[in-house]
């Protein structure tokens, strides 16, 4: 306990703040000015100082949220990683799923035929037809970011299907698939649209990866190396899809994490169907 004194001289330093006190002989040699400054500090009133440093103690004990992979990228890196989960080792090296039908293959091992491929193509056409009037008409109005992207493939493959036909080649029409495909994407974007988000995603970035493989691949066994407008796009494609993926990653994040899991997790069921059109060309 301070004695009176010891106060007294520390009211004097205070208003002196240029005086330099002597040591009292009758103190330990472990007064140190750390102990004087810690007799100032009871005048300015310490239990405040304590208190403030019991919150901060508080808020750093806090347990940080969980992360989901590639979520500190942006939502469409989160897409990104659960999609390439759901290849195969062949198709991809992230890839974790078994190889169980003959389009799960890499493309290298495909038997492609003229009338399997023209099947994909019309099937293709009637998905992409659908997916570019569910976002021409925006029922929900984050459809309308996506208008005019440039990913657009509707307008390409009507002109690939006229060039088949020029050749004497009958064009075959939308098969279970395609219709199928269709009809489940009309259903979804008119009240989900965190899950029909999920399936413009996957359909048009899988298609400007994996899908030109397929499309080279394919035009070297069966079309003498004719490239399809399919597969090419107006101007530069790579900036193409990095301005759909900051639209997607803006879109998102008004997205509570719920949405967003519900967004991810209708990823198989777009491999699904896609997977059952590209299975068209092998038939």
């Amino acid at each position: 306990m301070a004695s009176l004194t010891s106060i007294s001289q520390s009211h004097t330093l205070l208003k002196k703040p240029n005086f330099t006190p002597s040591i009292p002989h009758n103190l330990s040699s472990s007064f140190t000015p750390r102990d004087f400054l810690f007799s100032k500090t009871q005048s300015l009133k310490l239990p405040q100082m304590a208190s403030r440093s019991y919150v901060v103690s508080a808020s750093t004990t806090e347990t940080p949220r969980k992360r989901y992979p590639g979520e500190a990228k942006g939502f469409v890196e989160e897409m990104r990683f659960v999609a390439m989960k759901l290849h195969t080792k062949e198709q991809a090296k992230e890839g974790e799923k078994e190889v169980k039908q003959p389009e799960e293959h890499s493309v290298r091992k495909w038997e492609p035929s003229i009338d399997g491929y023209l099947k994909f193509l019309v099937d293709s056409k009637l998905v992409y037809d659908t997916l570019e009037s569910i976002i021409d008409k925006a029922a929900f109005p984050i459809y309308a970011e996506f208008r005019n992207t440039g990913l657009e493939r509707s307008e390409k493959l009507a002109k690939d299907l006229q060039w088949f036909k020029e050749q004497g080649y009958a064009i075959p029409k939308p098969s279970s698939p395609g219709i199928t495909y269709a009809e489940y994407l009309k259903e979804i974007s008119d009240k989900d649209p965190q899950a029909f988000i999920c399936h413009f995603y996957n359909t048009y970035f899988a298609h400007s990866a994996g899908g030109r493989m397929i499309g080279k691949k394919v035009a070297q066994q069966i079309l003498n190396n004719r490239e399809l407008e399919f597969y090419k796009w107006d101007g530069d494609l790579s900036q193409l899809l990095q301005n759909v993926r900051d639209k997607l990653n803006k879109v998102a994040e008004s997205w509570t994490r719920d949405e967003k899991n519900h967004c991810l997790e209708e990823t198989e069921k777009s491999f699904k169907h896609s997977g059952e059109i590209l299975r068209l060309i092998l038939s």
